[in-house]
């Protein structure tokens, strides 16, 4: 543990969809001095995203569906272009994407291939997400996708041409950062230069 951090206190303050913390801790400045400091963090779990990319095709599969918090901070229709994802529960990383994939969009896969992993919000946010890559064919698709209705789930799929999708990020049509990621992979390690 770090040697600079003591005398952690931890208090929930919620415990309603996710856990929201106060932590009080004393930390010691580059100076050599202690200080009193007050954080909180919202502990939702880890998760995993994937990108589905068709090389013959040239395409991925995205998804949209209405994300409140962007509703509530500007984006006037709340609805959001995004990478499948999920949170793990109490799968690993690989069982969960494949478990999500199915759901969402509606291909089953066999195998995915992990990328990396990152902290996506550590200012305030727990979690750890798991980014994973993996072709698809059309003889993959098992259903339409669209997510579970015990979860409130109204997701459309969408299959882009990737330049399209790619274009999307300079446009701001896509704002979603994990997705934006994704892409950026693509593009940097040629998945499509086949």
């Amino acid at each position: 543990m770090n040697p600079n951090i003591k005398n952690v206190d931890k208090k929930l303050l919620s415990n309603n969809w996710s856990q929201l913390h106060k932590y009080t801790f004393d930390y010691q400045t580059p100076s050599g001095e202690w200080e009193r400091q007050e954080r909180e963090a919202y502990d939702r779990g880890n998760g995993a995203t994937i990108l589905l990319y068709n090389i013959v095709k040239g395409t991925v599969i995205l998804t949209r569906q209405f994300r409140l918090p962007t509703y509530v901070n500007g984006n006037p229709d709340g609805m959001l272009i995004e990478a499948c994802a999920g949170l793990l529960d109490k799968d690993n990383a690989e069982q969960c994407i494949i478990k999500e994939t199915q759901e969402e969009v509606g291909y089953k896969l066999d195998k995915v291939e992990k990328i990396f992993e990152t902290y996506m919000s550590p200012g305030s946010v727990t979690e750890v997400l798991y980014f994973f890559i993996a072709a698809y064919t059309d003889q993959m698709k098992v259903s339409a996708g669209g997510g579970l209705a015990e979860e409130q789930e109204h997701i459309e799929v969408l299959e882009l041409d990737f330049n399209e999708a790619y274009a999307m990020l300079a446009s701001g049509e896509i704002k979603d950062a994990k997705t934006i990621m994704l892409l950026q992979y693509a593009k940097l390690n040629q998945i499509f230069s086949v």
